[in-house]
Parts: structure tokens; C-alpha cells; sequence
């Protein structure tokens, strides 16, 4: 797992800055990869990378990485899961990889098939690949969107110019790049806890690729036009089975390619069903098997430390426990936000960041997650039976109707009060959340058209694989990475969600009061080895007691500037007032106080 860092532009021009000031830029992204740094430059390229080395952590494995006749130069961040079926692919076309890493593998499969290697890589990941003869850049996420990758064009030298990198921050650091908020995204924020809408970010003029975008830049031409590749959407799957079946072979399979490791890999263990049903499988695989909890010290503690306890002795794994007190919830959630460069999206990030430090105190560098059962296998009981109270009421309802629902079921601070929120210029800018509507519409018109036919409450699980799933993602490589771990998911991988998408939605979701009701599937396949108060737990969304918790933080809002420049002052007194009250106004507001008292002064 690693940091990356580009700037490039027209074939004939020269970057805008030199190699130390790049490397400046590049060492913000330090956290990303403590163990090696690399530096690669042509005459209108500079690349730069940050290595956390997890396999092959020999130099064989160092970035930049250049193929033999030097034309072909990458810079990767991720890890692919199907390794050695590629090796075994380009093996015909004359590629003898030197290394064990799969950064070679990449280079190569990018070097010889272009785009249309994209359809092969199993993984998760973010690249950037010069063709240093035909002068093109191509640069990818994985369809999922585990993997970050952030974007600024400039003017320069009468051409573009082009920031790549694996954060906000790094961008930030170009002495030419000047901090300013997007006013749309920051009110798309406010409504949804979403930090990323689309492609946009709170950066006025930094955005993010999206989950499964490839584009391929011409250098030749000034304006450094590119082509976009869309390839977000799974691979279709013949079901050959029973549901409960499928799906624990599927993620038996997964969890086993998640496992390949030279660095010490431990389990993220909540006491919720799908951290455990990973455990279980990958326990056994696994020497001495450390696993890892952490939750809050509340007068009403989570419920998760008794069932990762239990979860842990069943597996017989050398158990930690990280308790979140009021205390450090206050420093870490102003520090997390000044670190990552966007507003937290749920107050869990700070404990997966606490609970990552905690690991890698102990000599751990790799982590497996659950995130992604919930939204590719219908965990979201309540979301799922407004849904389908919405298809009852309107079949065939209009993709505006669709996404204005969505917007409406999720919202944080509502649509209709933002004139009363915003103050009037800001307000006009954020034109009714147009922004945030249109991204809905646009990724609901995908999921209704990815298989015509079926049952129409699966077009609002794709939904929220679409939408929710890549912030949950972007939420735990964040909180991970400034702790210098790689956080890994075995749900969320594209074959294991082709799977998931495959199956009919009564294995996923009923509606009713049933134990079982939601995860069917994954549930019935772990019923008879889990216990069963895990088997059957239901999915908690933020286990952090953040409401209370907040009132401490109503000062923040009072004296935050920027805070006074974006809202109105009633809004901010009346919040301030009660804040654990008004907590669904209070959460989005007061983390873009923070956010934009750390960057955009």
C-alpha cells in the first residue's frame, strides 16, 4: 500500500517545479509508505511514490517501476489478488517478471494490453502508467473504488499541467495550488456526510476519480485531452447452486487471496457477522492469529467488545481491546480532519484510526475488514424497507423521483432548510443540492439498467453499493493509512461482488421481523459456525456515542471563521445551542468548521 504523486504536462513543456520541491510533496504522503520513497523524472514528468512494502518488501519492488526498455514507467498503490493467473497470462507474450511484487505484474499487464487489461486485474488499486514513446498517460481505480486517486489541472508554460496523487493534501502542497472550497460539494456534504459526490471534492478544482474510471491523456496536445473508460460495473454470473453455498465459497476464496502477505496480517474484529464469518475463515490459515476490537467507553458501553471477546475465543486469536474515551474522541476527530484533508464522514473513522495505531504498535502491517456485506448482500434493514415502501407506492417511478428519494431518505442536514442554513451567496451557489441530486440520478440510472428485468428493490441495493460502499472504503483507507496499515476487505472484491449482485434479492433482503431478514444468504452460511447471537446480530451503524458527544465541541462552531462564512449566524447559534439535540445538523457542520479552519485559511 502506497502514496502517489505525479505532475505532468505537454510533451514539450517542462514541469512546473523541480525534483525537490516534488519531493516535498510527495513526503506529506510519508504515512502512506514509511519504508521506501522513489523519484522518477523525464523532461515533462516527474513521478513519485512512497512504498509501504507488504510483498516482495525487497528493492526489487521499488517505485517508480519501469519496464526493461525503459518506455513504460508506473507508479501502483494497491494489491492484486489474482497475481499469478496474470504471470500466467503474459507468460506467452515473453514477460519473465524479475520480482515477486505485483507492481511488476501491473506494469506489464498495463505495458501490454492498455484499457483492455482492466476486465483482468482483480484487486484493489490506483495507478498512473507514462508511455514515455507514444507520450500518453493512463491513470485507474478499481471498480469498487478502494483505492484513492485525487486530480488537479493547471495552466502552464501556455499548456496543462496535471497533479496526480493518492491525497488531497499532497496537491495542496504545489506552490502554484491555492486551497478554495467547492461550494455545491461542500452542501452535497452537508446532506449526505459524503466528503466525495461524483467527481467532485470540498477543493474548489481537485477531483477525485471516480470507482472504475480509467482515462488515457494525450501529452502531445496542449490541452491534454483525455478518453474516459468506464468499468464500474461487475461481471455478469451464472448462479450454479444454492445461495448460502455460493456465498461462503465465494468469500472462502476471497479471503484467501486477501491472505498472500511477506509483512504480519491480523483481523479487524467488531463482533458483527461479517467481521467474524471472515475470521473464521481466515483463523485457520493463518499462524497465531491476532485479532482486534475497539469501541467506546460510554455510560452505555458497545455492545461489540462481549461479542469480539466471544468471537475471539472461539478462534482462540491473541485478542486486543481499544477503548475510545470522551477524551481522545475530542482530540482525534479535529486531527483526523486536519490529516486527511476532508470533513469525517462517520465518527467511526476515528476508532478504526485508534485501532489501526494499536496494531501497527504491535507489529502489524496488513488488516482485513468486513466492510461491504451490508451493501452487496442487503445488511441496511431499514434503508431496504423504505425502498421498498417507495417501489410499492411508485413502480416505474422517474429516475428525479428515484434520487430525490435517496437524497431524502439519508439526509443529514434536509434539502429544504439550506436557505436557512447557508448564508444567501453560498446558498445560491449550492442551487437546492442540484449537485448532489444529479449524482444520484446519474448512479441510479446505472443501477436500474445493469440487469433489466429483475427484481426493482435490487436497483436500490446497487445504490448503495454505488454510492455508500466507496465512502465506507475511502473511510477505512484513510483511518488505516495515516496509521501506516494496509486495510484489506474480501467482501469488497469485484468477483465476490459479481457474485452478490447475481443472486435473487430474497436471498439478500426480506422484509418482515425475521433474525434472518437481512445478509440472508451470508447468514444461513455461518449460522453453524458462529455463535449465534453473531450469526443473527444486526448491522449498527455508528456503535461511536457520538450525539453526547458533540455538545462538548459547540464552542468549535461558535468561533470557527469559516464556520461564520458559510453559515448564517442563526444557524450556527441555534446549533451550538444543541448540538446533541440538532446531532444531524451538528456532525456535518462542525466537521466542516474543522475542515475548513485547517485548510482554507
Amino acid at each position: 500500500m502506497c502514496g502517489l504523486l505525479a505532475i505532468i504536462t505537454h510533451a514539450q513543456a517542462r514541469p512546473s517545479i523541480d525534483a525537490a520541491a516534488t519531493e516535498r510533496m510527495r513526503d506529506t504522503l510519508a504515512h502512506r509508505g514509511p519504508d521506501d520513497a522513489g523519484l522518477w523524472s523525464s523532461s515533462n514528468a516527474i513521478l513519485a511514490h512512497r512504498r509501504l512494502s507488504v510483498i516482495d518488501p525487497t528493492h526489487a519492488g521499488a517505485q517508480p517501476m519501469a519496464t526493461p526498455d525503459a518506455r513504460f514507467v508506473l507508479i501502483y498503490n494497491g494489491e492484486l489478488y489474482n497475481d499469478p493467473e496474470l504471470r500466467e497470462e503474459l507468460a506467452p507474450r515473453g514477460v519473465h517478471p524479475r520480482s515477486h511484487c505485483d507492481t511488476e505484474t501491473l506494469l506489464h499487464a498495463l505495458s501490454v494490453w492498455g484499457v483492455d487489461a482492466a476486465p483482468r486485474l482483480r484487486g484493489m488499486y490506483a495507478f498512473c502508467l507514462l508511455d514515455t514513446l507514444e507520450q500518453t498517460l493512463l491513470i485507474g481505480r478499481d471498480p469498487l473504488g478502494i483505492k484513492p486517486l485525487y486530480l488537479h489541472r493547471r495552466p502552464h508554460a501556455g499548456a496543462a499541467e496535471i497533479i496526480l496523487a493518492s491525497e488531497s493534501q499532497a496537491i495542496l502542497a504545489h506552490p502554484g495550488v491555492r486551497a478554495a472550497p467547492d461550494i455545491p460539494a461542500i452542501s452535497a456534504y452537508l446532506s449526505s456526510i459524503r466528503p466525495i459526490t461524483g467527481n467532485r471534492t470540498p477543493f474548489a478544482g481537485i477531483e477525485a476519480l471516480r470507482p472504475g474510471e480509467w482515462r488515457s491523456y494525450n501529452l502531445r496536445d496542449h490541452g491534454l485531452p483525455f478518453e474516459a473508460f468506464d468499468f464500474s460495473h461487475l461481471p455478469h454470473r451464472q448462479l450454479a447452486g444454492e445461495a448460502q453455498g455460493l456465498v461462503r465459497a465465494a468469500l472462502d476464496e476471497s479471503v484467501r487471496r486477501h491472505l498472500r502477505s511477506d509483512r504480519p496480517l491480523c483481523q479487524l474484529l467488531s463482533g458483527g457477522l461479517d467481521s467474524s464469518a471472515i475470521a473464521s475463515l481466515a483463523s485457520p490459515r493463518v499462524d497465531a492469529m491476532l485479532t482486534f476490537c475497539a469501541g467506546a467507553q460510554a455510560d452505555e458501553p458497545s455492545d461489540d467488545f462481549p461479542n469480539a471477546r466471544l468471537m475471539a475465543s472461539r478462534l482462540r486469536s491473541d485478542h486486543t481491546e481499544t477503548v475510545i474515551t470522551r477524551e481522545q474522541f475530542a482530540h482525534g476527530w479535529p486531527a483526523l480532519v486536519r490529516a486527511q484533508a476532508l470533513p469525517m464522514s462517520t465518527p467511526n473513522e476515528v476508532a478504526i484510526h485508534e485501532v489501526a495505531l494499536a496494531l501497527r504498535a504491535r507489529g502489524q502491517v496488513v488488516a482485513l475488514s468486513g466492510e461491504g456485506a451490508d451493501e452487496l448482500l442487503g445488511g441496511y434493514g431499514p434503508p431496504l424497507d423504505a425502498a421498498g415502501a417507495f417501489v410499492a407506492e411508485h413502480p416505474g417511478a422517474a429516475l428525479a423521483d428515484a434520487a430525490r428519494f435517496h437524497a431524502l431518505s439519508n439526509q443529514w442536514s434536509p434539502l429544504d432548510v439550506k436557505h436557512a442554513l447557508l448564508r444567501e451567496q453560498h446558498a445560491e451557489a449550492a442551487d437546492s443540492d442540484s449537485l448532489l441530486l444529479a449524482e444520484y440520478e446519474r448512479s441510479f440510472e446505472s443501477c436500474l439498467h445493469a440487469c433489466p428485468g429483475d427484481d426493482p428493490l435490487q436497483a436500490h441495493l446497487r445504490f448503495h453499493r454505488r454510492v455508500n460502499l466507496p465512502n465506507l472504503l475511502r473511510r477505512l483507507d484513510s483511518a488505516t493509512m495515516h496509521a501506516s496499515v494496509e486495510g484489506r476487505t474480501p467482501f469488497a472484491d469485484v468477483e465476490f461482488a459479481a457474485l452478490a449482485e447475481a443472486l435473487p434479492m430474497t436471498d439478500k433482503f426480506r422484509a418482515g421481523d425475521d433474525l434472518l431478514r437481512t445478509k440472508r444468504a451470508l447468514r444461513l452460511a455461518f449460522l453453524g459456525d458462529l455463535p449465534e447471537q453473531i450469526a443473527t446480530r444486526p448491522t449498527a451503524r455508528f456503535p461511536m456515542p457520538f450525539q453526547p458527544w458533540i455538545a462538548d465541541h459547540a464552542q468549535t462552531l461558535r468561533a470557527s471563521p469559516f464556520a461564520r462564512e458559510l453559515f448564517t449566524a442563526a444557524a450556527i447559534e441555534t446549533v451550538a445551542a444543541d448540538p446533541a439535540g440538532l446531532w444531524q445538523l451538528a456532525w456535518p457542520m462542525m466537521n466542516v468548521a474543522l475542515w475548513g479552519d485547517a485548510w482554507l485559511a
